[in-house]
């Protein structure tokens, strides 16, 4: 804010100002609230139906469905774009081997602003799943009973009971789509910037990449312009969630029985998913087997050598594996170890003080991350006591992983903390036991899975992160979110996609993982759970 809205120490908003009034600005503004909104839009379509059927009926495959569900979730947006591209472009491999590819030199139908809303509608649609189904959940099945025994049919009952309590649901799902939107930038970056459809996260990519630190007043600008979008959004998500008309008394679920519909609505939900996302997996994975882009996958055409490329003899990709690696596991580690100690301190405060922290503790998680990004960069720029500058070094890249992600550590630790009972560390205390050793044979232990699962969420997070490390890398310092955009950019589509579907790998091994240790964890904690 100071370096946007400041000049030598005294305030002018001229700079500002300037900026906003130029075309390409307010075509990015324009841009972003159109795609954000629109796509929000689709994500309440897509999420809200799944929310109703796997929360509140007795349909079939509930559990596989909404892992399918949040899948989108954990992938990374650029990751989700190429699979999407490579699916449906004319020089699919997948389309290409069943012969039903468009004509060569047909465009991409993806690129542009209707391939961006589409995105962001399946991108978000888990956000707005996992939110409706908290209300969902709250509803007790008395009330769905009570008016049935009135002689209501169920698509009354729906209409009537519901929707209007999960309203505030409804628009807090609504906004936090639209927030994510605002701030995403893997999938604008790869649909958008091809042709020349820029919204703000884009722009200031573009800017900063053109001409460096030296834009940094008007970037700063726009990303303070960004954020004030996004806290308008967490803002009325806030205000929904807080103006609730209701008090809801605990009881089992509601749930609908489906009868004669259980199996058609569950196939009816597979066939989406399988369209949503299995599609497109294949469609990376046939591409990263063919030696060039626009070849069909045949017998004859088929290679590992993408594979290869990327993980033995290209020095580039070779170290952002080895950089997201390390970095990515650092950052988890140090949350992870964090994450005790800080959830029992913060549970001593008194409760404005608790809930300022977590407020400050979330921010960096609710905000897009392009401002996260631009926040370091003015932060470590200028050289700092003892340890210079940060900036063109991979510990910025660290620190604003530690930032952006450590609510994710600390969440499940709160949970389970939140499920201990209280007697086992006052038995300790009265048998004189101190604090640090309650800490270390007591409650650590009994906390570590769901640490342990916080860790892994860090993990997957950073691992292919692109939106903050796209403005904070520096040579040999690449990230596998930035290889993978920067391969597409030069042609390399073939390779791009075997890196993509490594990823994928790794994501589905670490929730393989994260699945099996949820007999363990606090309920809530594993979203499609």
């Amino acid at each position: 804010m100071a370096t946007a809205l400041f000049v030598d120490g005294t305030f002018d908003a001229s700079l500002l100002l300037n900026r906003l009034v130029r075309g390409a600005t307010q075509r990015a503004i324009f841009n972003t609230l159109d795609t954000s909104l629109f796509g929000a839009l689709l994500a309440l379509m897509l999420g809200g139906p799944f929310a109703l059927l796997i929360a509140a009926t007795d349909m079939p495959l509930r559990k596989l469905q909404g892992f399918l569900l949040i899948l989108p979730l954990m992938i990374a947006p650029q990751v989700m774009a190429l699979a999407f591209m490579h699916l449906l472009g004319p020089s699919s491999a997948l389309l290409g081997a069943l012969g039903l590819a468009p004509p060569p030199g047909t465009a991409n139908p993806l690129l542009g602003r209707g391939g961006i809303i589409l995105l962001f509608g399946i991108q978000h649609a888990p956000i707005v799943f996992i939110t409706l189904r908290a209300g969902l959940v709250s509803i007790p099945r008395d009330y769905v009973e009570a008016a049935r025994a009135a002689g209501m049919g169920p698509a009354r009952v729906l209409r009537g009971i519901v929707l209007p309590l999960l309203g505030p649901y409804v628009i807090a799902a609504a906004a936090l789509a639209f927030v994510s939107g605002v701030g995403n930038f893997g999938i604008p970056a790869l649909l958008g910037m091809p042709e020349n459809y820029l919204t703000l996260a884009t722009l200031i990519y573009q800017q900063l990449s053109s001409n460096g630190p030296t834009v940094l007043p008007q970037v700063a600008g726009l990303s303070l312009l960004i954020c004030a979008i996004a806290i308008l959004g967490i803002g009325a998500q806030g205000l929904a969630l807080r103006r609730r008309q209701f008090a809801l008394t605990r009881g089992m679920p509601m749930q609908f029985a489906l009868g004669r519909w259980r199996w058609p609505a569950a196939m009816a939900g597979m066939l989406a998913l399988s369209v949503a996302l299995l599609l497109p997996a294949a469609a990376l994975i046939t591409t990263s087997l063919v030696p060039a882009y626009g070849v069909a996958l045949s017998t004859a055409t088929v290679t590992l050598d993408n594979y290869a490329e990327v993980l033995l003899r290209q020095a580039s990709t070779m170290r952002a594996f080895v950089n997201s690696s390390y970095l990515s596991l650092l950052a988890a580690a140090i949350l992870a170890l964090l994450a005790v100690p800080l959830a029992l301190g913060m549970a001593r405060l008194p409760r404005t003080f608790a809930r300022l922290a977590h407020g400050v503790l979330e921010l960096p998680y609710a905000l897009p991350g392009i401002v996260l990004a631009i926040a370091c960069i003015l932060l470590f720029l200028r050289p700092l006591p003892l340890l210079g500058s940060l900036y063109a070094t991979p510990w910025i890249i660290l620190i604003a992983y530690l930032m952006r992600f450590a609510a994710l550590a600390l969440k499940p630790v709160e949970a389970a903390l939140g499920q201990l009972p209280p007697d086992l560390t006052e038995a300790a205390a009265a048998s004189g036991a101190g604090a640090i050793r309650r800490l270390l044979t007591i409650t650590a232990p009994l906390v570590a899975p769901a640490a342990a699962a916080g860790a892994l969420l860090v993990f997957m997070s950073a691992f292919n992160e692109l939106t903050v490390s796209a403005l904070l890398w520096s040579s040999r310092n690449e990230t596998i979110g930035v290889i993978l955009f920067s391969l597409e950019e030069s042609g390399l589509s073939p390779q791009a996609a075997a890196v993509a579907v490594i990823t994928l790998v790794v994501i589905m091994v670490l929730l393989a993982l994260l699945d099996r240790l949820s007999g363990r964890l606090p309920t809530g904690v594993l979203p499609w759970r």
